[in-house]
């Protein structure tokens, strides 16, 4: 049987509150620290404020498949669409659902005149690191970091060190 495309005539941006709150049991499975779908859509308030967007693939009335992301510029990539989230309900995945949010993102990033598509992944995700070879994703930077404590914030200093 041939691989068909996933349909995708579903696959909208998410503009309002309601479908932000509609996503949170998707985003809860990339992002578990969020405790409530009150808790994403104030998140989403404040960064769509900085210019991140969502955009989801639905079923009905339930989207099954979503990617945040936004406009960033640096002095290594110029203007590029940078995604913070991308996941597939555990249940539709392997069904094309993610591959077509990567490639709406990519025409998304050409058409805002981005030089570059650009997502982090856990070292951990080996899944993940496959499916985005399978979709033309390269592996050109690792990423280092470290918590910021509050100054004053002593638990968080002593957890660090």
């Amino acid at each position: 049987m041939p691989d068909l495309p996933p349909r995708t005539d579903d696959l909208r941006r998410i503009e309002t509150a309601a479908e932000v709150a509609a996503c949170y049991p998707l985003m809860h499975q990339l992002r578990p620290h969020l405790a409530s779908a009150a808790e994403l859509v104030t998140r989403w308030q404040a960064q769509a404020a900085d210019g991140y967007r969502m955009v989801a693939i639905w079923r009905g009335e339930t989207p099954v498949a979503l990617a945040g992301y936004r406009v960033q510029h640096n002095l290594v990539y110029g203007r590029f669409l940078y995604v913070d989230d991308l996941v597939t309900r555990e249940d539709e995945r392997s069904g094309g659902l993610g591959r077509a949010l990567i490639e709406w993102l990519k025409q998304e990033g050409r058409a805002l005149e981005c030089a570059k598509f650009v997502l982090d992944t856990p070292m951990s995700n080996s899944l993940g690191h496959r499916f985005y070879f399978r979709n033309g994703l390269l592996a050109t930077a690792l990423r280092f970091s470290e918590p910021l404590p509050a100054p004053g914030d002593q638990a968080a200093s002593v957890a660090t060190s």
